[in-house]
């Protein structure tokens, strides 16, 4: 199994930083399983510093509530891999970035199963001015090949609600 095509992520990255730089939007991120890496796609591109105000890495389940304001009750409910909990990081981010747009990031990239969801589970949330919607991307392979094709579904993701803000 080859994966997501790094180089693609990557152009459509800078695809991303494009469209953001002449709205003249911002984009923050709270991720989990990704820890960082949809942040680290963003900035590898020229000019990103216009548009990406930063990014929260909330890999451990308690910074998902101190730093992303994800509701405590929610997460006990929940769980931290659910759709409730990426569009609340989503929120989080835009909350706690200053951000136009969020992107939440939640799932399990294995090789073992999380709280009975397998490896490959994953949801995106994206938060901005027209609200917030969650997506259930389907993304496949070994621990790194799971966590690169999140964060390319994100920035794709992302891109779609740009361009229609009832996609995703």
């Amino acid at each position: 199994m080859s994966g997501p095509d790094p180089l693609v992520a990557a152009t459509r990255a800078a695809d991303l930083v494009a469209v953001l730089t002449a709205r003249q939007e911002t984009v923050a991120t709270a991720e989990s399983l990704t820890a960082g890496l949809l942040a680290a796609t963003i900035a590898g591109v020229p000019g990103a510093s216009l548009v990406l105000r930063g990014g929260l890495v909330v890999y451990a389940t308690d910074l998902k509530a101190s730093l992303a304001d994800v509701d405590v009750r929610a997460l006990e409910r929940d769980g931290p891999v659910a759709e409730s909990t990426a569009a609340a990081l989503a929120l989080g981010a835009v909350r706690r970035c200053g951000a136009t747009w969020g992107i939440g990031l939640t799932g399990v990239a294995g090789p073992d199963e999380q709280d009975g969801h397998r490896p490959g589970t994953l949801f995106l949330g994206i938060s901005g001015p027209s609200g917030t919607v969650v997506a259930r991307p389907h993304v496949t392979g070994n621990r790194w090949q799971i966590r690169l094709g999140a964060a390319a579904a994100a920035v794709s993701g992302l891109l779609a609600r740009l361009e229609s803000p009832s996609a995703l």
